[in-house]
């Protein structure tokens, strides 16, 4: 049986979609209370969550002069690509 979604609930591709602004404490507080309940019912979304908290922190760390030229240009063809969609 399918469930029905209300308006105010988050579906998933909403909530990856508002992952950043969370991380940067940039939502309204209601904005959060709704993404957070997400999180509480979705453990996809709360661990996708977590993967980008844990990108950033690392990418952080990381000095440009730490990759090989050829990760660097891995790297760049990536952001390349994600740019061009």
């Amino acid at each position: 049986m399918m469930q029905l979604v209300r308006r105010r609930d988050l579906v998933c591709q909403e909530a990856v979609e508002l992952a950043t602004l969370y991380l940067e404490g940039a939502m309204s507080r209601r904005e959060r209370r709704r993404f957070e309940t997400h999180l509480r019912k979705c453990p996809n979304c709360a661990a996708y969550l977590e993967q980008i908290r844990a990108t950033i922190q690392l990418a952080g760390a990381v000095d440009p002069e730490d990759l090989s030229p050829e990760a660097r240009a891995d790297l760049t063809e990536l952001y390349r690509r994600w740019r061009s969609e």
